[in-house]
Formats: structure tokens, C-alpha cells, sequence
């Protein structure tokens, strides 16, 4: 006899649920194929060493099927939101938005925010226009947007609440892992997580190409029926995607009262609830776990796979606060 499907739902920005299988709002079992991109890029346009057309070159000689160039939204760079239509092609396609800035966090600073599937059109911050209002205003404007690189300039628990537009936290960023070991943001995720909201997660690069190696060491995989913009755009809004900075996750599922993973070979294996609750498995080259589904019921669980060189690989947190027989 089949394992009972579940109907587990996960809130959008705007309340609504995305009603999805047993296979938990995961992009694993959804039509279409994985496709890898970037979405954290600087050019020439802002501070960025390389032209877009070469940053572009660079990604796709390294198999990327996808890129996002998010040059700085400032006044000194005359707010560019980088055009990069005509360098798409059949097998590669690029994704319109900016890095935004406005005033301001807790200790003064300036806002990071990462929006991706902005219009050319997007008009610069007023003068007085606040970080949680300008998010407002490109999520109103269709962009998918992420809370960059938190750890690397203090962002708060306090700070991330008074974003209510924005849709994920970047929980990894490569050039602060590199800069400056400030690339991990998997803390405030959690903490948002704890305190109520549901954000997805996304890994980047943030690469300007200078001194470092800030490239090629963070990207998403997106499941789509196509490479084409608006069907990226779309499955990063449904958080159809999972991250990694080298491991494959091929499927995370519930068959009964267990919850499945299978993967690229592993060293360890783990599902991450609320608080200190989590399962694992360890191993020597593994590709499948299981764990029980119980301890994660009460609030939300995400995985994440460690290979033998210590790079990971994370889905989006589910949440299991409306589950129902299919």
C-alpha cells in the first residue's frame, strides 16, 4: 500500500497558502528541470571590476543556466538597474534587478536588499523613503526580494521584522564567507522563523570579480518548465527552489510518518525544526536518510546536506501548521 499523501501549505508574502503535494511545497516532484543561476552580481555598472557582458561569459563558461546582475541602487552609480536582455540566448537567460539601499538599520547603517525581476523603470528612493518602504514598493512592483548578506552588516532580529515585503533571507552569500567569514544568515532566518514569519532561503555570491574569490560559490536551483524570465521569476516567488554551495538534493519527501531524503554523496544529513529540535544522519559517502516526521509537526522543518568538503546544500523551510489529507 502507498505512503498517505499530506497537503502541506506555505504562506505567501500575502497570507495566501501555496497548496502543494506530499512532497511539501519542495520543487522535487514539479514539473520541469532544475536550472542553476546567480542572483547577487555586481558589474562595472556599480562597483563591480567586470562588464556586465563578461560577468555574464564567466557564468555561463562555468555551466550557470541563469543570472540576476544586481548592481548598487545609489546615486553614485546613477541607479542603474542593468539591462541585460539582449545577452540572452536560448540555453542562457538573465533575471532584471538591483542591490537597493535606504536608510536605515538599527546602528544607522544602510539597507541590502537584493531585488530581483525589478522594471528598467523602477524610479530611485525619495529622499526620505525608508528601507521598509522602498521594499514595499518593489515588491508592489513584482520583484522577488532577499535580505542580503545580514551577518556581514548587523542586521537584527528587530531590523528583519520591519521588512514585511521582503520574500527570503540570503543564508549564504560567498563573498563575506571569504572577506571576512560573515557569510552565514542562517541565524536570522531561524529567528524570523521563531518569531512567526515564513521566509524562504537563497545562497548567492555577490560577486564583483576583485580580489577574492567571490564567484562560483553559491547559487540556487530553480525547478521550471522553462528557462524563460517570468517562469524563473515565478518559481522564486513560490520558493520552487532549493540552494547549495556544491551538494545535489534530488528529493525530499513524507511517506508515512517519515519524512525522505535522497542526495548527492553526503556526509551528514539534516532536518532542522523550531528551537533546538533535529534529526541526523551520519555516514561515510551517503545518499538517503529518513527521519520521523512527528518532532517537526508543531512548526517547520528544513534539510540540509553536508558533503566531505564541508560545502552544504539547504532547502527552503516547510511548515507544518496546515497539513490535511489529500
Amino acid at each position: 500500500m502507498g505512503a498517505p499523501a499530506v497537503m502541506v501549505r506555505h504562506q505567501s508574502r500575502t497570507g495566501e497558502p501555496f497548496p502543494v503535494s506530499n512532497h511539501l511545497n519542495l520543487p522535487f516532484s514539479l514539473p520541469g528541470r532544475f536550472y542553476r543561476g546567480n542572483l547577487h552580481t555586481h558589474s562595472t555598472r556599480s562597483d563591480g571590476r567586470l562588464e556586465p557582458e563578461e560577468v555574464i561569459g564567466r557564468y555561463k563558461e562555468q555551466g550557470y543556466d541563469f543570472l540576476a546582475l544586481t548592481d548598487h541602487f545609489m546615486e553614485r552609480f546613477e541607479y542603474p538597474i542593468t539591462d541585460t536582455r539582449e545577452l540572452r540566448s536560448a540555453d542562457f537567460t538573465t533575471l532584471l534587478g538591483a542591490e537597493l539601499h535606504a536608510p536605515a538599520i538599527g546602528d544607522g547603517g544602510l539597507w541590502h536588499i537584493v531585488a530581483v525581476g525589478l522594471p528598467l523603470d523602477f524610479a530611485p528612493p525619495e529622499a526620505d523613503e525608508s528601507g521598509p518602504e522602498l521594499v514595499e514598493r518593489a515588491d508592489k512592483a513584482g520583484a522577488w526580494i532577499g535580505i542580503a548578506h545580514p551577518a556581514w552588516y548587523g542586521v537584527t532580529l528587530e531590523d528583519a521584522l520591519t521588512l514585511h515585503h521582503a520574500h527570503a533571507v540570503e543564508v549564504h552569500n560567498q563573498g563575506h564567507t571569504v572577506d571576512s567569514d560573515r557569510g552565514n544568515g542562517w541565524y536570522l532566518a531561524d529567528l524570523l522563523s521563531a518569531h512567526g514569519r515564513r521566509p524562504l532561503a537563497y545562497a548567492a555570491d555577490d560577486a564583483h570579480f576583485k580580489d577574492r574569490p567571490d564567484h562560483f560559490g553559491g547559487w540556487v536551483q530553480v525547478r521550471s518548465e522553462s528557462l524563460d524570465p517570468d517562469s524563473l521569476l515565478t518559481a522564486l516567488h513560490g520558493g520552487h527552489y532549493y540552494s547549495s554551495t556544491g551538494p545535489e538534493i534530488h528529493d525530499v519527501c513524507v511517506e508515512g510518518d517519515r519524512i525522505r531524503v535522497s542526495c548527492s554523496p553526503a556526509q551528514s544529513i539534516f532536518a532542522g525544526g523550531r528551537g533546538s529540535v533535529a534529526r541526523y544522519a551520519h555516514g561515510d559517502g551517503i545518499t538517503e536518510a529518513d527521519f520521523p516526521l512527528d518532532p517537526f509537526l508543531s512548526a517547520y522543518m528544513r534539510i540540509t546536506v553536508l558533503d566531505a568538503s564541508g560545502k552544504r546544500a539547504w532547502t527552503n523551510p516547510v511548515w507544518f501548521d496546515d497539513i490535511a489529507p489529500q
